[in-house]
């Protein structure tokens, strides 16, 4: 893992070369936060708060902020560069519960208004590449449901192969799903 810089473990490198970057979550990101928990599939997988209040956004903007101190890994929000305002569309994590295992997991979401334009598989082109090289994780793995075939094609144009079927793997809205493990390494091409 890369040391921290000037002492901060919530600092976050900016990634990123075309229409889209990724940085860390400010909170100023309320914004996101609210058009993301008002979606029907967002709060499911992950820690979006629904219903949606400004306070559990904020709380949310800051466990965010906190997930490398805190061990858990990176959360980096997907920024629009091309707009004036470098409107925030979404969000992409590194979580590192298996790091000492030789892997790490990568999840994300883009809400529904920056869909369709290349936001997730620019970030997840991003974060795989920093991920892979700099920080030196030898094996990336990423889940989707079965249906999500938008979120498979983005695995997909980023190197991830399809390795199978894992049956009941994860609670998704209170019932158990099957989930598609897809997984990059080290010495994969794109």
């Amino acid at each position: 893992m890369p040391a921290e810089r000037d002492g901060d473990a919530d600092r976050l490198p900016v990634l990123g070369t075309g229409r889209f970057q990724l940085r860390g979550f400010e909170p100023g990101d309320l914004d996101l936060v609210r058009e993301a928990a008002a979606d029907p599939i967002i709060p499911l997988i992950s820690t979006v708060p629904s219903p949606f209040s400004d306070e559990a956004g904020r709380r949310f903007v800051e466990r965010q902020r906190h997930r490398l101190r805190d061990g858990f890994g990176y959360s980096f929000v997907i920024v629009e560069r091309d707009r004036a305002t470098g409107r925030p569309v979404g969000s992409i994590g590194l979580w590192l519960r298996d790091l000492d295992l030789g892997r790490a997991s990568v999840g994300y979401w883009v809400v529904g208004s920056a869909r369709g334009r290349g936001a997730a598989t620019s970030a997840l082109g991003a974060l795989t590449g920093w991920a892979l090289g700099e920080l030196g994780v030898p094996r990336l793995e990423l889940y989707a449901e079965p249906w999500n075939e938008a979120s498979i094609r983005v695995a997909r144009a980023n190197g991830f192969g399809a390795e199978g079927v894992l049956r009941g793997f994860q609670v998704v809205g209170g019932e158990r799903r099957d989930m598609v493990m897809l997984a990059r390494l080290a010495g994969d091409r794109p």
